[in-house]
C-alpha cells in the first residue's frame, strides 16, 4: 500500500500526495536553503526524515479518517540520531519539532509545550507507532559534513559559547526545514486548486535596486548641492557626500562586522542602504534587513526607501512590525507599483512576511531578535533567510542590556558561519567591542573585528556640530510651559506619551494653539509621518 503524506477531501487516493514525493520535495528545498551556509546535506537529510513517521499504519489510518492523533515527527528524529552520528542529534531537534516547536535539550519541557528531546528519543518513556522499511522511500547520506562551532578561548565560559553555537545551528536548520515543509505543502495544495502558484519570489535582483538607488542619490546630491546657498549648508552637503563616498568604498570589503558612525544630519539612513545594496551586489548576498528599535521611526525609514527606489521597485520593501497597516502602505504605493495592482502587491508582501524572502525588509529589533531566540515554527521560519544578507542595526546603542551577551553572540554567529554582514549604525556607538578604539581591552566577550565605514570621524562630528548642550534647572510643568510659550521655535522631548499629551494641551492653551503640534506613538501612523 502506498503511504501518503497529504489527502484531498472528496478525491480518490490516486490524487493524494505520496509520502515519498513530499519527502523528496522538502529535502530538495531544505537542501537549497541550507546550502547558503554550507549545510545542504544537513537540510536534505532533515527533509527526507521529517515526516517518515507517516509510514506507520496508525498515521495512514488517521489520514483516512481515524480520530486518534499520531506523532509522526519523532520517528525521523530517532533515525537521525541512530544513523547520522555524531551530528544526528543536532538534526533531531529540527525534525522532532517541525510542527510543535523545538524541544529543550535538558530539563523539563515548558508547560503545554513540546516534551524534552531526551524523553522523545527514549522508546521506553515515549512510545510511538512503529515504521518498517523506511529505507525504501528515503535514502540518507552516510554522514553529514562537519561543523566547527565558535569557541572563544579568552572567555571563562568558552564551553557555553560552543553550546550557543551548536544551538544556533540547530535553530537555523529548524528554520530551513519548517519553511521547506510549508512551501512544499502549499505548492501541492495550490496545484490542485484554482488559485495557482503562490506569488513568492517574484522580485527583481538586488542589482536593479542598486542601480535605481544610485540614480536617485546622484540626483538628490546634485540638487542639494545646487540648493545650498549658505556656507553652513554647503558644508553639510559636502560632508553628506563624503559619508556616501565612504559607504560605497567600504562596500567592496569582505563580508563581516562593520560600524557606521555618523552624527545626526549626516545622511546615514540612505548611506547605510547604499552600502548594503553595493555590498550585497558585490558579494552575491540575497537581501538587506534593516532593524530599527522603535515603530515611531520604522514607518518613516520604509517611506524613505520606497521613495528612493521609485516606480516599480517601491513594492520591494517589506515592512514587518506590529504597527504596520498594509492598506495604508499600499494606498501610498498606488502609483509606484509598476503595473502591479495593489491587491497583487499586498498578497506578495503578505506571503513574504512568513519567510522574509523579500529583497529589503524593514523590521523592529523585537521582531528580529525574538525570532532569533524563539522555538516556535512560525517565528523561526524566516531565520534561514537571514543568512547571506546585510543586516543594518539602526540605533545600535539601544541593544537591550539585559540580553546583551546572547545578542552579541547571535550577531557573531551570523557573521562567522552564515555569511551575513552586520552594520552597527548610530551616531553614538555602544562600547560592545572586545577592543576599544585606542586598542585597549573592551567588553569581555564583545564583538571582534569591527570595521568603521566612515573615515575621519572627529572632523565629521566637528563639521556637523549644530547643538550645544546646557543643563537647565529643575522646572515645574507650569514654568516649563511658560518658557516654551515665549520661544518662537522650540522642540520639547519628554519621556512618556502621557506627558507629551498633557504638555501639549497646556502649551496649546497658553499659546492659543497656533503652530503647536503634538507627536507621539499615541497617534495613528498616517498622522505621525
Amino acid at each position: 500500500m502506498t503511504p501518503y503524506a497529504h489527502s484531498i477531501e472528496g478525491a480518490p487516493e490516486t490524487e493524494w500526495e505520496p509520502l515519498q514525493n513530499h519527502l523528496v520535495a522538502v529535502g530538495a528545498l531544505a537542501a537549497a536553503f541550507a546550502a547558503k551556509f554550507g549545510a545542504a546535506d544537513w537540510g536534505r537529510a532533515a527533509g527526507l526524515l521529517h515526516d517518515i513517521g507517516k509510514m506507520s499504519a496508525e498515521f495512514q489510518q488517521r489520514i483516512r479518517g481515524a480520530s486518534a492523533p499520531v506523532d509522526h515527527a519523532t520517528a525521523g528524529a530517532r533515525i537521525a540520531v541512530e544513523n547520522l552520528k555524531p551530528w544526528g542529534r543536532l538534526l533531531a531537534y529540527a525534525i522532532a519539532g517541525h510542527h510543535t516547536g523545538m524541544s529543550n535539550g535538558a530539563g523539563e519541557g515548558p508547560q503545554g509545550g513540546p516534551a524534552e528531546l531526551r524523553v522523545k528519543l527514549d522508546p521506553s518513556k515515549y512510545p510511538i507507532p512503529a515504521i518498517n522499511e523506511w529505507e525504501t522511500i528515503s535514502s540518507l547520506p552516510t554522514a553529514l559534513s562537519p561543523f566547527a562551532p565558535t569557541k572563544r578561548s579568552d572567555l571563562k565560559g568558552s564551553l557555553d559559547r560552543i553550546g550557543f553555537s551548536l544551538a544556533f545551528r540547530a535553530r537555523i536548520l529548524f528554520s530551513a526545514l519548517v519553511d521547506a515543509d510549508r512551501l512544499a505543502t502549499e505548492a501541492f495544495y495550490r496545484s490542485i486548486g484554482a488559485e495557482g502558484p503562490a506569488p513568492r519570489g517574484q522580485w527583481r535582483p538586488l542589482v536593479d535596486l542598486k542601480s535605481r538607488l544610485d540614480a536617485f542619490m546622484a540626483e538628490k546630491t546634485g540638487n542639494a548641492l545646487a540648493a545650498a546657498t549658505s556656507r553652513s549648508q554647503q558644508l553639510v552637503q559636502k560632508e553628506r557626500t563624503r559619508v556616501l563616498e565612504d559607504a560605497r568604498r567600504a562596500a567592496g570589503n569582505d563580508p563581516g562586522l562593520y560600524s557606521l558612525t555618523v552624527p545626526t544630519g549626516g545622511g546615514k539612513t540612505l548611506a547605510s542602504l547604499t552600502f548594503a545594496l553595493d555590498h550585497a551586489a558585490k558579494h552575491g548576498l540575497d537581501r538587506v534587513i534593516y532593524v530599527i528599535p522603535f515603530t515611531s521611526i520604522i514607518e518613516q525609514t520604509a517611506l524613505v526607501f520606497r521613495d528612493a527606489l521609485g516606480d516599480g521597485l517601491a513594492g520591494h520593501v517589506l515592512e514587518h512590525h506590529s504597527a504596520f497597516r498594509e492598506d495604508e502602505a499600499l494606498a501610498a504605493l498606488e502609483n509606484k507599483l509598476g503595473g502591479e495592482s495593489a491587491l497583487q502587491a499586498g498578497e506578495r508582501l503578505q506571503f513574504a512576511t512568513e519567510n522574509w524572502d523579500a529583497p529589503i525588509i524593514v523590521t523592529t529589533a523585537v521582531q528580529f531578535f525574538e525570532s532569533l531566540f524563539s522555538n516556535r515554527p512560525g517565528r523561526c521560519r524566516k531565520l534561514h533567510n537571514i543568512a547571506r544578507s546585510v543586516i543594518i542595526l539602526d540605533e545600535a546603542q539601544t541593544l537591550p542590556l539585559k540580553l546583551l551577551r546572547p545578542t552579541l553572540a547571535a550577531i557573531e554567529e551570523l557573521t562567522l558561519h552564515y555569511r551575513a554582514t552586520v552594520v552597527l549604525c548610530t551616531a553614538t556607538q555602544p562600547a560592545i567591542g572586545e577592543r576599544r578604539v585606542d586598542g585597549r581591552p573592551g567588553l569581555p566577550g564583545g564583538l571582534a573585528g569591527i570595521r568603521e565605514i566612515v573615515d575621519e570621524q572627529q572632523r565629521l562630528y566637528k563639521s556637523l556640530a549644530r547643538v550645544t548642550l546646557e543643563p537647565c534647572r529643575k522646572l515645574s510643568e507650569s514654568a516649563l510651559v511658560g518658557e516654551l510659550a515665549e520661544l518662537k521655535k522650540v522642540l520639547c522631548i519628554v519621556g512618556t506619551r502621557a506627558k507629551a499629551r498633557d504638555l501639549f494641551k497646556e502649551l496649546a492653551r497658553a499659546s492659543s494653539g497656533d503652530g503647536t503640534f503634538h507627536l507621539s506613538a499615541l497617534m495613528c501612523p498616517a498622522h505621525r509621518t
